[in-house]
């Protein structure tokens, strides 16, 4: 990895404040009004959580033999018991206030844990030899996997999360509510629970009360292109799975042949949609999978997780979530809603009428950081961000660059260099009140190379395979998690990473303050390139914040930056006084100019202050 240039990368000359004042003509801008294009009214909430996101079985393996379709013999797993209070502690210094264990659940898998009670799974509808932590086996179960001693898994699991409250962080974990395994059966049920599909009427394409939806008459057909282990055989492998009737396939596949690209291992629920007869709605009795479903949601809440991240929400109709989490709520009042989301014109419905606490923020603010990075973007998709897509709702906006599903931004498949992700992870965190996530390996710059097997080479750390993490193991460090393997551009790229994240989870101004973007008032300014520099302000009566970064790959930038009158009076500053900006992301002294000079890939984030 290439070594950073110097963290500040800016020289500033004295100079007097730089506003635009209606004294200079050239410099000038429209009056202040409450239709100003350069912010928006919304009153921020502080919603600043910061998610570490984790693979739970890749966080703690050690093992560095990643043999393509390895067993977990061969290539290791991750356990609870790793993440102990040494590995918490440096997350929680990272920043991090709340940890996404990802996986827990039990799901489909060809590991065979018979000896322990536990089905064996037949590999035909399996993706992965691990198997995809989005098939659940079931709800009421946690991986054996991740467990030293299988049966004591769930006590291993409450472990966890007492040590995770221990060290001052909080626990989500996945709900997956559209689907689960085709060999769903819970074992480990309270007592007297009934399980999913235990009383289904087979006979019948479609009952309101049915858990799962069926194809009379027809039977599962396995993709005939599927081929589990590649030149290896799975358990029960044989092109065949017994399933009559069929069910209907978890992406809405209606057929008992479905594609080798559908989501075939898994089975779609029930939540009282006749999706074969115009998407009918039942709800005339709350449906029996509502119930079953709540209850899930209730039992992990018991167990003391802090909130959930729920999975492909808009799969399921917004009418169930408008009822299930305020009834979740009543057990667990503060207990979070994170919804994996990704139709725009469907954000205000799932937060107001379907109770969600945070959306993800992907085809918005995501995709246009993406652009950006592979340079192939400007600034003009932030600004559409904050002005259409999140108006009115930002803080409740969950903002990353990676998590699970989405490339590593230093695989080939994105940007190929961890340090694009400067000032856009800077954006990223900084750009409104709401959550913020980063992704386990994302700080030191995991490229995710190798076929892991089921994954294959695609720019993503796996989650369908046994796999070591080698930059994340770098910084693990053999269980010392100090990250004493890593390179020094690795150590500076995390020390970017906690300094941008305490910063943002101690700012009064990141935390709630208003917004106010500056591209207008300097997109005509000299050396002022608008397509890759993007700068704003974040305020409050406590605190005011300048956020100024560079996306250029190769250009050094010498701008001076110019505060139009409008903001000066929003944030409550004298323009006949002089103020001192302090770049409290790259600990630089305090100057009194804003002739800046910006080095490709920065960012920077500077306090405003009257001079003393």
């Amino acid at each position: 990895m290439k070594k950073f240039l110097p963290a500040a990368g800016v020289f500033l000359a004295l100079a007097s404040f730089q506003s635009v004042s209606p004294a200079d003509p050239a410099r000038a801008v429209s009056t202040v009004s409450f239709s100003d294009p350069n912010t928006t009214d919304e009153v921020p909430q502080d919603n600043k959580i910061i998610i570490y996101q984790m693979m739970t079985r890749l966080f703690g393996n050690k093992s560095t033999t990643n043999k393509p379709h390895g067993t977990i013999a061969e290539n290791g797993v991750g356990k609870f018991n790793d993440i102990n209070s040494t590995a918490l502690q440096a997350i929680k210094q990272l920043g991090a206030t709340h940890v996404w264990y990802t996986g827990v659940l039990e799901h489909a898998t060809m590991t065979d844990y018979t000896k322990e009670g536990i089905p064996l799974d037949d590999a035909d509808v399996v993706k992965g030899r691990a198997g995809s932590p989005y098939a659940i086996k079931d709800y009421y179960d946690v991986s054996p996997d991740l467990a030293v001693n299988v049966k004591n898994r769930m006590l291993e699991f409450e472990g966890l999360v007492k040590r995770t409250h221990a060290n001052g962080l909080k626990v989500i974990i996945d709900f997956i509510p559209n689907h689960v395994a085709r060999t769903y059966k819970s074992d480990a049920k309270p007592l007297g629970v009934v399980d999913l599909g235990e009383r289904d009427d087979k006979t019948k394409a479609f009952a309101p009360n049915n858990n799962f939806y069926y194809l009379p008459g027809q039977s599962l057909v396995v993709p005939k292109a599927n081929n589990p282990l590649g030149a290896a055989q799975g358990p029960k492998e044989d092109g065949k799975f017994a399933e009559t009737p069929a069910k209907v396939t978890g992406n809405d596949v209606f057929s008992a042949t479905p594609s080798i690209d559908d989501w075939f291992e898994t089975i779609k629920l029930n939540y009282g949609v006749d999706y074969q007869n115009h998407r009918q709605l039942h709800f005339e009795q709350v449906p029996d999978t509502w119930v079953k479903m709540r209850d899930i949601l209730v039992y992990w809440a018991k167990k003391d997780v802090d909130g959930f991240r729920c999975d492909m929400v808009e799969m399921t109709p917004v009418e169930f979530w408008a009822w299930v989490i305020p009834e979740v709520k009543k057990v667990k009042p503060d207990i979070l809603f994170m919804a994996e989301a990704y139709n725009p014109k469907e954000y205000k419905t799932y937060l107001e009428k379907g109770h969600f606490d945070y959306l993800y923020d992907k085809v918005g603010l995501y995709d246009g950081l993406r652009r950006l990075m592979r340079g192939e973007g400007n600034t003009e998709d932030i600004s559409r961000v904050w002005r259409e897509e999140s108006r009115g709702f930002s803080s409740h906006m969950l903002r990353f660059l990676e998590n699970h599903d989405e490339q590593r931004i230093a695989s080939k498949d994105f940007a190929g260099d961890p340090r694009t992700a400067i000032p856009a992870m800077t954006v990223t965190a900084t750009l409104a009140s709401g959550p913020v996530m980063v992704y386990f390996g994302q700080e030191v710059g995991e490229p995710a190379h190798g076929a892991e097997g089921f994954s294959g080479e695609d720019g993503r750390t796996t989650i369908f395979d046994y796999w070591g993490v080698p930059f994340h193991q770098r910084w693990v460090n053999g269980g010392k998690f100090d990250g004493g393997k890593l390179d020094e551009g690795q150590k500076e790229l995390r020390s970017f990473y906690a300094r941008l994240l305490n910063l943002t989870g101690s700012s009064d101004a990141i935390r709630r303050g208003k917004f106010y973007e500056l591209q207008d008032a300097n997109n005509l300014g000299r050396e002022y390139d608008q397509k890759q520099v993007y700068s704003y302000l974040r305020y409050t009566d406590k605190q005011k914040l300048l956020i100024v970064v560079n996306f250029s790959r190769d250009k050094t930038l010498h701008p001076t930056l110019r505060i139009p009158v409008e903001a000066q009076a929003a944030m409550g500053l004298d323009p006949n006084r002089v103020y001192t900006y302090t770049d409290l992301l790259n600990n630089t002294p305090a100057v009194t100019s804003l002739a800046l000079t910006l080095a490709p890939l920065s960012a920077h984030v500077f306090e405003i202050q009257p001079r003393k």
